[in-house]
């Protein structure tokens, strides 16, 4: 039997069970229910959830920073961003280096 043939008659047992009035409607509760279920069932398959996360980044991150830019100077861009990211590093480590254990607070 065909998808479409087998829609069909789900569709008229559905609309007879309405009719007769057996069919199983949700309450509002019910359905949160399902829907945590779902959603917990769904949030176990770890790939899924990593390609979910990257698709979202891609759509808020990688159409802004490429628009009006060859190519070339996204890469300049990128490299000069990686060694203002170490400098920042460098120079936040060497801070923290010279605190001692009073974790950055003034002892008074």
């Amino acid at each position: 039997m065909d998808e479409e043939r087998q829609r069909e008659i789900a569709s008229k047992g559905g609309h007879a069970a309405h009719e007769k009035g057996t069919a199983h409607e949700f309450t509002s509760e019910e359905a949160r229910e399902a829907g945590r279920k779902g959603g917990e069932a769904v949030s176990q398959d770890r790939e899924h959830m990593a390609e979910i996360g990257a698709k979202g980044g891609h759509a808020s991150h990688g159409g802004r920073r490429s628009e009006g830019r060859s190519e070339e100077s996204r890469g300049e861009e990128s490299r000069s961003t990686s060694e203002d990211e170490r400098e920042r590093r460098s120079q936040s480590s060497s801070h923290r280096g010279g605190q001692g254990q009073g974790g950055g607070h003034r002892q008074r």
